[in-house]
């Protein structure tokens, strides 16, 4: 589960106003300049944004009944809203912190309540859940109007282009967003790639699948796994490849019946938040749900190249994964929840021995932007999800071992590159108030191959075979 790091504690309106030298931005958002603090190469103070910090009550649920599980799921989205209007009150200064924090901490309340008598309608009411209802402001670096086009234009108050065609504010289009100190040129990493080295009865084979580079356009800011039936559950645009009909009301019966993008088909659903450059011009969701309207802005770039490929243990076979599993890697509120489940890997083509999970690659001219999702490897042999979406399954350890009780499966390893203009901005959407920081990258995948197909990758991992 996540791990906080220690905080210095403040009163929410301290922790706003305590190191506040001006504010920028007029009405496009608030961003707070802190003196002395985050420090750019220029030694010049760094822009600094605050956001809303809440307990993830999601993260703390090990045990749902299955028959109440859909219920709990959409009050855990009701308060992913909460949040995500509150922060938006915020960026556009439109509330004091102390009020806002308090309205707020009274909706997660009543929520939370709610969800708790949920579960205790089949099972023991779980305790202390209303402890998680209060929340706090949390500084951030924030973007600079100096090399943020997205933040410069809202700063002039112009809307960016074609957005006001659209209808969209230009405090719609500049919240947070990456900081200059988010960024770091990939030649000044050091090579940190370890893998394991393979054993006497490890399976080293892999299972390739093509389905392409989401050339039919599906995009949508649901997440059927988080918040299945909830439009807009993610509050950040999803970018799919595979299972042609996903979204937030798919059930397993609509996902086998859907047609695929995969060439060998594969009905499995994969999914990640789609990457935006910060360039300042409106997309088409400029206005909607997901997109402007959640803080998510600029032209979204269309992969160079996607590899689906599944892997095998260093130390064991692997067994197959069951019809309908799913499976999330790293947290998409990892700004917020701490580095606990985050498991984002950035680098660059020609420099992939050097991965970074809180900071984007600036990359050298003819080398392309990489995204890698490394997803868990082991599972508990039982369950095709949990009540958190994490505790049936688990990464190997640094052997590639799995822990007791758990068996080895497939690894899927997603790698999805860009094309980025030299010195761009860019940004991976998020909720709006993870202000769309590299730690919270994540990728999600629902199993939906055939019984047949999932033996037949089995048997090439296992038989140290590269089926493709």
């Amino acid at each position: 589960m996540s791990q906080k790091g220690h905080k210095r504690r403040l009163r929410p309106s301290q922790k706003i106003l305590a190191m506040v030298s001006s504010l920028v931005l007029g009405g496009g958002g608030v961003v707070i300049v802190a003196q002395g603090a985050f420090a750019g190469q220029s030694g010049r103070s760094a822009p600094v944004t605050a956001t809303i910090d809440c307990p993830d009550v999601g993260d703390k649920l090990n045990n749902v009944p299955d028959q109440v599980r859909n219920e709990v799921d959409a009050n855990l989205a009701k308060l992913d809203t909460q949040v995500a209007d509150a922060y938006k009150q915020l960026a556009t200064g439109n509330a004091k912190a102390d009020a806002l924090l308090g309205g707020l901490k009274d909706q997660r309340g009543k929520t939370i309540s709610s969800l708790s008598d949920t579960i205790g309608k089949a099972a023991q009411r779980p305790a202390g859940l209303e402890a998680l209802s209060a929340c706090e402001m949390k500084q951030a670096p924030a973007a600079d109007p100096a090399d943020d086009p997205a933040v410069a234009k809202a700063a002039q108050g112009a809307p960016p282009q074609g957005a006001a065609q659209q209808g969209t504010a230009p405090q719609q289009l500049a919240k947070g967003g990456p900081a200059r100190s988010d960024f770091v040129a990939i030649g000044k990493v050091k090579p940190n790639v370890k893998k394991p080295a393979a054993r006497a009865g490890g399976s080293t084979g892999s299972f390739a699948v093509q389905c392409g580079r989401n050339e039919n356009g599906h995009f949508n800011p649901d997440n059927v796994i988080v918040a299945p039936g909830v439009s807009n559950g993610a509050h950040h645009m999803h970018d799919y490849v595979g299972n042609k009909t996903t979204d937030a009301f798919s059930t397993n019966n609509s996902l086998a019946q859907s047609g695929t993008t995969c060439t060998n088909g594969d009905q499995s659903t994969y999914y990640w938040p789609v990457l935006r450059l910060r360039d300042g011009k409106a997309e088409r969701d400029a206005a909607a749900p997901g997109g402007g309207q959640d803080a998510n802005i600029g032209t979204i770039l269309k992969p160079k190249q996607v590899t689906i490929e599944f892997k095998g243990n260093p130390g064991s076979k692997v067994t197959a994964m069951p019809r309908f599993m799913r499976i999330i890697t790293g947290d998409a509120k990892s700004l917020t929840n701490g580095p606990g489940n985050a498991n984002a890997s950035w680098s660059c083509t020609g420099f992939e021995n050097r991965q970074l999970k809180d900071k984007y690659p600036t990359c050298p001219k003819g080398s392309d932007v990489v995204r890698t999702f490394n997803f868990q490897s082991c599972w508990d042999g039982k369950n095709v999800d949990s009540a958190n979406h994490r505790t049936h399954v688990d990464f190997a350890d640094k052997n590639g071992n799995c822990k007791a009780g758990f068996k080895a499966i497939p690894q899927l390893v997603q790698r999805i590159v860009y094309s980025v203009p030299p010195g761009a901005r860019f940004a991976v959407d998020s909720f709006p108030e993870q202000l769309h920081k590299p730690v919270t990258d994540h990728g999600d995948f629902i199993n939906v191959m055939s019984n047949g197909l999932m033996a037949g990758a089995v048997r090439c991992i296992n038989d140290g075979r590269a089926c493709r």
